[in-house]
């Protein structure tokens, strides 16, 4: 068995042997490696173009966020509180109703001063029956019914008057003549001198009625002015009663909320603190030299802890004159918009504030730089002659989708803004 062992051993040393010196098998194929195959093949891109902007100058400074407005809501009328629709955190819409004062008493006395209306227009429709006046007619001592009586009296009266008159100067001359005695003729005067009383009489009737029917028209006036002092009274409680309703001042947040359906509440109580927080407020320190940068109306871009990958625009709507002599900086403020409330009062920002003047920059797409995580650097394709030429760059501010290249690309280059990174120095690209 050992002898066996022994020669298939020997026979296979020998084998080999001989297939090394003469090369009995066949080359093996050789392998493609990574680099030979990215050499042969173009790698497909997408093709932008670096661009010469204007860069604004700006200013940088911190500070920090404010409500543009804040209000302690109080009440307009004592009482005690029957409901508070609203707690920390809610947001309220201006008008909205906050909180609620009993309003029994106000209700109560709103519909006595009615009651108060209602019997001084009954009233004045009683002044204005006694004088013929109806649904407010238009006063006329004239058309008094009692005046249209006097006056026909005055008229019967003078019409006798007038032929008792004829009568006495008739018979007096018939007296004279002798055609008629004495004593005929003085039946007339005497009905004469009594038709001139009863004419007399009626013309003081007519006065005293007219005068007696003004009197009654001050009545009406007097009536109505008592409806109006009445109405007067209405409103009041109206508005006693509608000030038992507690509203927003403005739209914003609910940041405090000290009081509690119960409690007793006056002028003086604080029912909610309500902060306008769009526009937000945000309190920039800005150092002394760079304060003559800054004017009103200025664009502002500030960044917060809580969304560092987002920036929220502004203006500067306020600059201190006054420069703090501790820190020798100036407080800028700036009006920041919040229309998705995600900025909160009290939060830190950093801020760049664009002041006049300003430098050209390089821009590229956001997409033609490749963050090399190895070596913490940035790279960007140039693509020349279907060639891609590595560019070690350093950016800077970012507008939109395009980024700033500070060194490392020139104006008008064409880059890869695809597939960048797959490409390496010398790659071949096809777009």
């Amino acid at each position: 068995m050992s002898r066996l062992f022994i020669s298939r051993a020997a026979f296979a040393f020998v084998s080999a042997a001989i297939c090394i010196s003469t090369g009995c098998s066949k080359s093996a194929p050789q392998v493609a490696t990574p680099e030979n195959s990215a050499k042969d093949t173009p790698i497909a891109i997408t093709v932008g173009k670096s661009e010469s902007r204007d860069v604004a100058s700006t200013i940088d400074a911190t500070g920090s966020l404010t409500a543009q407005e804040k209000s302690n809501v109080s009440p307009k009328t004592a009482g005690r509180l029957s409901n508070v629709y609203v707690n920390v955190g809610d947001f309220v819409r201006e008008g909205q109703t906050l909180a609620k004062v009993d309003d029994r008493d106000a209700k109560i006395r709103l519909e006595s001063a009615r009651a108060a209306v209602r019997q001084a227009k009954a009233g004045v429709s009683q002044a204005e029956a006694k004088l013929g006046l109806l649904g407010g007619g238009k006063f006329t001592a004239t058309t008094v019914p009692e005046v249209l009586t006097a006056r026909a009296n005055l008229e019967q009266a003078n019409l006798e008057l007038k032929q008792a008159e004829a009568n006495e100067k008739r018979y007096r001359e018939l007296t004279e003549s002798g055609d008629v005695a004495m004593i005929t003729y003085e039946q007339y005067k005497t009905a004469r001198d009594t038709a001139r009383a009863r004419a007399n009489a009626a013309q003081q009737q007519l006065e005293t009625t007219i005068n007696v029917a003004r009197q009654s028209n001050q009545a009406i006036v007097g009536a109505q002015a008592a409806v109006a002092t009445a109405q007067t009274q209405v409103d009041d409680a109206e508005r006693v009663l509608a000030d038992t309703v507690i509203k927003a001042p403005f739209s914003g947040y609910v940041s405090d909320r000290p009081t509690s359906v119960g409690e007793y509440v006056s002028s003086s109580s604080v029912i909610a603190t309500v902060l306008r927080t769009n526009p937000i407020k945000a309190i920039i320190q800005v150092p002394e030299g760079d304060v003559p940068g800054v004017r009103l109306g200025a664009v502002v871009t500030i960044t917060v802890d809580a969304y560092k990958d987002q920036n929220f625009a502004g203006k500067v709507s306020a600059v201190n004159p006054a420069i703090d002599a501790t820190s020798r900086s100036a407080s800028i403020e700036a009006l920041i918009d919040n229309s998705d409330n995600l900025l909160r009062q009290g939060m830190f920002a950093t801020a760049q504030i664009v002041r006049e003047g300003g430098t050209k920059g390089i821009f590229v797409p956001k997409t033609a730089i490749f963050h090399d995580v190895s070596t913490q650097s940035f790279r960007v394709f140039v693509i020349a002659e279907g060639v891609a030429k590595l560019k070690v760059v350093q950016v800077g501010r970012e507008e939109g989708d395009w980024q700033q290249i500070i060194s490392g690309v020139d104006a008008d280059q064409p880059v890869a803004t695809s597939n960048v990174g797959q490409l390496y120095e010398g790659a071949k690209v096809s777009s």
